[in-house]
């Protein structure tokens, strides 16, 4: 086991180029800030601490996970200057450095830099690939005991020698390194067109006699930095193939997944399959052997196993096992649909409990409800729960059936077993097992279309 280290993350910036307000690690990919993902990669490989070092009024610090320390950068610029911005908070020991707008290192690339920069006995570590295009990255010599010799700059490669730029591994800016002879470099660094670079400290490092290790991984995407919306897409295409892939090794079934987007903190159970078009957003739970899409959104709900859920729209809402939903649905925040039950074609539901094997096929909204077990709402049941002021709930029964064209205006109670007749208006409680009717009679007027086309000749 590795021991106990500190992270410290690159967070300060707006980064313009993103021309948004938003600050540039607050931006999001696959449902996660930039920064959450670094801080996860870090705590999961075992991080004591994680600090962030921010510019004062630049809004990361509000957008942080929650237990990330705060380090203020107050002056200088550079990645040199940021770490020694943290130089008070860190108390010696190990400390891995990242990058907050990289956010597709791995836990286990962070847990080999750390492997190796212990098994080397070394006082920097640096991440790194040949699996890239070195053209403009800083590219890692090293000596004949395998540890680094130097790292050399190729953007303007004019004056390297052919050999250096035959070298093809390069420095991923992601590192470890023993923390007090990092600090004490860092202050000799001298300043390059005003910034203070954390590469600057490598020479001095190595000429102090100590060891610079790498580690080398073949998985170069952990060099995706982002510094525009081309990479903000970039990542999150990376992101997403990752995520649906270790659903799929997990037994998840996706029907077209170039098509489908699955967030950072969805769940899904073992034979479910996962239709075309569809997405996953925030928190949302879905169990073993359901059948989700083609063309759903749910967004923070829980899908319990066995449900169907197809061409709809679910927020924060419940679906319980065997449930079936849609096509055309809206589940609305606070709505709980029981074992069995179903909620079909066009019909919208709110904060609403929808009991065990009950249905509302077709054409209907059902808000602020109760819907007892094994009860039928005809087409276009409506409930009128809003008196323009308050907002009431509608209580109906075990096997209650309402027929087509029922509104219900609540506050209202219907008992178990009651019916209603087709294109009422329901004012009152309904007794158990009784048949409610408000409506006018019909009344037939014989001849009226005569007299109306009769008066329309004479105009």
């Amino acid at each position: 086991m590795a021991a106990p280290f500190t992270v410290l993350i690159m967070a300060a910036g707006q980064g313009t180029r993103m021309r948004s307000d938003v600050p540039k690690v607050l931006h999001r990919v696959a449902g996660k800030t930039l920064v959450e993902w670094v801080v996860d990669s870090a705590r999961a490989a075992g991080a004591t601490r994680v600090i962030a070092v921010v510019r004062p009024g630049d809004g990361v610090a509000e957008g942080l996970p929650e237990g990330v320390e705060l380090a203020e950068q107050l002056e200088g610029e550079g990645t040199g200057s940021a770490v020694l911005a943290a130089r008070d908070q860190v108390d010696g020991g190990t400390l891995v450095v990242m990058s907050g707008d990289h956010p597709l290192v791995t836990t286990e690339q962070v847990e080999g830099l750390i492997a190796e920069h212990e098994s080397r006995g070394a006082t920097a570590t640096l991440l790194t690939t040949d699996r890239l295009d070195p053209t403009g990255y800083g590219r890692v010599v090293r000596d004949s005991s395998d540890a680094v010799d130097r790292v050399f700059e190729t953007k303007h490669p004019e004056g390297r020698t052919p050999e250096e730029l035959a070298v093809r591994e390069i420095n991923l800016g992601t590192y470890v390194f023993d923390a007090e002879p990092l600090f004490s470099a860092l202050d000799d660094v001298a300043l390059e067109h005003g910034e203070r670079y954390l590469t600057g400290v490598l020479p001095l490092i190595r000429s102090n006699g100590r060891t610079i290790a790498a580690f080398k991984t073949d998985d170069p995407e952990a060099a995706v930095g982002i510094n525009d919306r081309v990479g903000l897409m970039e990542a999150e295409e990376i992101a997403q193939r990752r995520i649906i892939e270790a659903h799929a090794r997990a037994g998840v079934t996706f029907l077209h997944p170039g098509t489908t987007r699955v967030e950072a903190g969805v769940t899904i159970g073992s034979d479910s399959v996962i239709g075309p078009g569809t997405v996953l957003e925030g928190g949302t739970a879905i169990g073993e052997r359901c059948e989700i899409g083609p063309h759903t959104t749910i967004r923070d709900a829980t899908i319990e196993a066995g449900a169907v859920v197809v061409h709809s729209f679910v927020v924060e809402a419940q679906v319980g096992p065997g449930a079936k939903v849609g096509p055309f649905a809206y589940l609305r925040p606070g709505t709980q649909l029981r074992a069995n039950s179903k909620v079909g074609t066009f019909v919208e539901v709110k904060n609403s409990d929808i009991g065990e094997g009950a249905k509302v096929p077709h054409l209907s909204y059902i808000g602020d409800t109760e819907v007892g077990e094994g009860s039928n709402l005809g087409a276009s049941t409506i409930t009128a729960n809003y008196d323009g002021r308050k907002k009431h709930r509608t209580k109906l029964g075990k096997s209650v059936k309402t027929s087509v064209h029922t509104s219900l205006v609540a506050p209202l109670n219907i008992g178990d077993r009651a019916y209603t007749g087709a294109g009422s208006a329901i004012t009152e409680d309904v007794p158990e097992g009784a048949l409610a009717i408000a409506r006018e009679r019909q009344k037939n007027i014989e001849g009226y279309a005569d007299r109306k086309e009769q008066e329309d000749s004479q105009k």
